[in-house]
């Protein structure tokens, strides 16, 4: 289920067991799983985020690129995290599970993003071809490149050498991105005035 919707992911895992559900009855247990994943959260001190995330991301907000998030989660989900780990509001578009039909490996998501970035920045001309997705999940790599995005693996979910097979470009850990490279230059630090 690793990369996939709740949608998909419960429907497969019902179906595993010889069990099938009405749509209905899958809208049901996809919202007592999200009311138990926010009591959880709310339980948790500090989210177990990926090493040096928060800090990847607002570097990324410091230049001229434009941001999205495509994730199976629902967005309430989704939302709560990134309000948890201050970074809500440093993306330009969410897409989340309940905003589309299908799950990764479809592209929809990505596709859907692309578009929302194209209506809410439309002198920026963006493509999918001038995206870059980063994803940990053979589901979403295989999500992004149907959707004509390159996308790097980030080996959190698997390990580099599976990423490096599927992705374009693959890398341990977010602080191996290197934003140069990705033809991103920082501005210079703001100097404080004495």
């Amino acid at each position: 289920c690793i990369g996939r919707s709740d949608r998909a992911c419960i429907r497969d895992l019902l179906s595993q067991k010889g069990r099938s559900v009405s749509d209905a009855e899958l809208d049901q247990l996809i919202k007592r799983k999200a009311r138990a994943y926010e009591q959880m959260l709310d339980q948790m001190e500090q989210l177990p985020i990926y090493p040096d995330l928060a800090d990847f991301i607002v570097q990324l907000r410091r230049t001229p690129v434009k941001l999205a998030v495509v994730s199976g989660a629902l967005r309430s989900e989704v939302e709560a995290v990134l309000r948890r780990i201050n970074l809500l509001d440093i993306f330009d578009v969410i897409v989340a599970g309940d905003d589309i039909n299908v799950s990764k490996p479809e592209p929809d998501g990505y596709l859907l993003a692309v578009q929302r970035l194209q209506e809410k920045f439309p002198d920026a001309h963006i493509l999918a071809e001038s995206c870059l997705a980063i994803e940990d999940t053979f589901a979403g790599i295989e999500a992004a490149k149907r959707a004509k995005i390159p996308v790097v693996g980030i080996a959190h979910s698997y390990p580099f050498h599976m990423m490096q097979r599927v992705a374009n470009w693959a890398v341990d850990y977010f602080t191996d991105l290197e934003l140069d490279r990705l033809g991103l230059m920082l501005p210079p630090p703001i100097e404080p005035t004495t």
